[in-house]
């Protein structure tokens, strides 16, 4: 169990930097376009007049392990009413954070946090993380930002920024 807390076991060299605060509410972030897993390509276009949840994760991870089905079961209930859903996978190896996904079923738009990725949305401390945010133009405004894990109650509640 201690290797789960020791920091930065098991992430590339970029992604044991120094994690950032949490994004405040009402501060804007600037939001990248990148390859998601799936081959697909996200751009903030995909966001675009939406509500916005960007949720850092990993494989490894097993608060995220108990938090991903409420974000899968969210994503599902509200994509046609607003809801955009950007996973960032912390995982060391693309390939590691594609399986899981795979294996789990889950649908969510999910891609790595890159070095180029994470200078626009730097990973704020802690895993998990869900930062929410309402979109304009290739910028999101912060509506609700939480670090740790997030009951499903909570993360259902998410749909009252749509």
């Amino acid at each position: 169990m201690a290797a789960l807390a020791a920091p930065g076991v098991g992430l590339p060299a970029w992604a044991r930097e120094p994690e950032g605060p949490l994004p405040k509410v009402g501060s804007t972030l600037p939001l990248p376009s990148l390859t998601l897993l799936d081959g697909r390509r996200w751009t903030p276009a995909d966001a675009q007049g939406k509500v916005l949840v960007v949720y850092w994760w990993a494989s490894w991870c097993p608060f995220c392990a108990l938090q991903s089905p409420h974000i899968e079961a969210l994503w599902r209930a509200q994509k046609d009413q607003g809801l955009e859903v950007l996973a960032l996978s912390i995982d060391r190896q693309p390939a590691a954070a594609a399986g899981y996904l795979k294996a789990k079923g889950y649908s969510f738009p999910a891609g790595m946090l890159t070095p180029e990725v994470g200078k626009l949305l730097p990973k704020p401390a802690g895993l998990p993380v869900v930062v929410v945010m309402k979109v304009t133009g290739r910028n999101g405004k912060v509506v609700f930002a939480e670090s740790g894990e997030m009951f499903s109650e909570d993360v259902e509640g998410l749909k009252k920024y749509l």
